[in-house]
């Protein structure tokens, strides 16, 4: 039960995804934070998914000669292609986030939201990996994964584990983040910039 409600949890999220990619919007990107996009090595494959659906939509509809199962088919497939698309509008419009503050925020799309602060990253340095596994990836030695297309391209260490859940609701530790930046060095940059940008300077006193 748990499974089949966050499920429809992540469908609702990605449907509003859609309509904010429609209307060239992004999800929670505040003043003065740096967005960092990941889609770029999914894109192609994603397309070519929706494609490939389409054209199998078409043909089943072509071919079905029974109307309630040609109706049945057709409702099965469309809904299908449209949570295609959904699916990658929420990867768009919901990049990883390097918030003013100098916390780091790690999306995939709707499916996954992970919150690092400012105060427990030590390290961020630009390491491309190609892990096998699934998409929040775990690992033994207490990291974790979040892996596009097979590759991760930054590494974050921690001073002290954060809590993160599973896109299925699986609950887990990790001292070490792994993820894909379409443009890394930028991510670290900004990163490492926020983290190390001096205090204001006190006014004089009144």
């Amino acid at each position: 039960m748990r499974v089949l409600r966050r499920l429809l949890v992540h469908e609702v999220r990605a449907a509003y995804s859609l309509a904010l990619w429609i209307a060239r919007r992004r999800h929670g990107i505040g003043p003065g934070a740096h967005a960092a996009p990941y889609t770029e090595p999914q894109t192609a494959m994603m397309w070519g998914f929706i494609f490939v659906s389409v054209v199998e939509t078409v043909a089943l509809a072509v071919l079905i000669p029974w109307p309630l199962v040609h109706s049945i088919t057709l409702v099965i497939d469309v809904y299908g292609v449209l949570l295609m698309v959904a699916l990658h509008a929420s990867c768009v419009t919901r990049p990883h986030v390097v918030e003013a503050d100098g916390s780091l925020r790690l999306r995939y799309g709707a499916l996954f939201d992970l919150r690092i602060p400012a105060d427990r990253i030590v390290r961020a340095r630009v390491e491309r990996r190609y892990p096998d596994g699934r998409l929040v990836q775990p690992r033994e030695d207490g990291s974790l994964e979040i892996v596009v297309a097979g590759q991760t391209t930054v590494s974050i260490e921690l001073s002290a584990p954060v809590g993160y859940v599973r896109p299925l609701g699986k609950r887990g530790t990790a001292h070490t983040v792994r993820f894909h930046a379409d443009d890394p060095k930028a991510l670290v940059a900004a990163l490492t910039r926020e983290r190390t940008a001096p205090s204001p300077i006190p006014g004089p006193p009144v």
